[in-house]
């Protein structure tokens, strides 16, 4: 089993899912929602990796249990965070102290967004992290100008 502590965010249909099939142990997934943990419980017992942890914590309020993961992987926590009505700049903040707070130095930060485009992503975690590597995402053209209908880019933990 390769070991490598493993954080994701809003664990429903879960990337951990692949990845504990591949060998990966020692790996969490949160959801601030009791029954998103409960289905995704459903499907972790159902599917038979027992080598995943579910738990419900609200990223922006963490309790001091979750710490010291090398990597922590987002695929629209931080957008819907990011739509939020009440004070979504403040949000925005406290999760990137989250997300400081639980990435080991030199950890990585896998983050997929429909809503913000890689400048934006860039700007939003320049406090402490560095680009590392922009994942390929589908282009499509309209107009005759070309763009991604998402960003995925990897940050690592400076």
């Amino acid at each position: 089993m390769l070991q490598c502590l493993i954080l994701e965010l809003e664990m429903v249909f879960s990337w951990l899912n692949l990845l504990a099939k591949f060998g990966f142990s020692n790996i969490t997934g949160i959801d601030y929602s009791p029954s998103a943990i409960q289905l995704s419980g459903s499907i972790t017992e159902k599917e038979g990796l027992s080598n995943i942890k579910l738990k419900v914590e609200d990223f922006l309020n963490l309790s001091t249990q979750l710490s010291g993961f090398h990597i922590c992987i987002d695929k629209g926590t931080f957008d819907a965070i990011s739509l939020n009505p009440d004070n979504a700049v403040e949000k925005r903040k406290q999760y990137v102290k989250s997300l400081s707070r639980v990435l080991k130095v030199k950890g990585f930060f896998l983050i997929t967004s429909c809503n913000w485009t890689k400048e934006e992503l860039l700007n939003e975690f320049s406090e402490g992290f560095e680009l590392f590597e922009e994942l390929p995402t589908p282009k499509f053209s309209f107009g005759g100008r070309s763009g991604n209908s998402v960003a995925a880019l990897v940050f690592q933990k400076m």
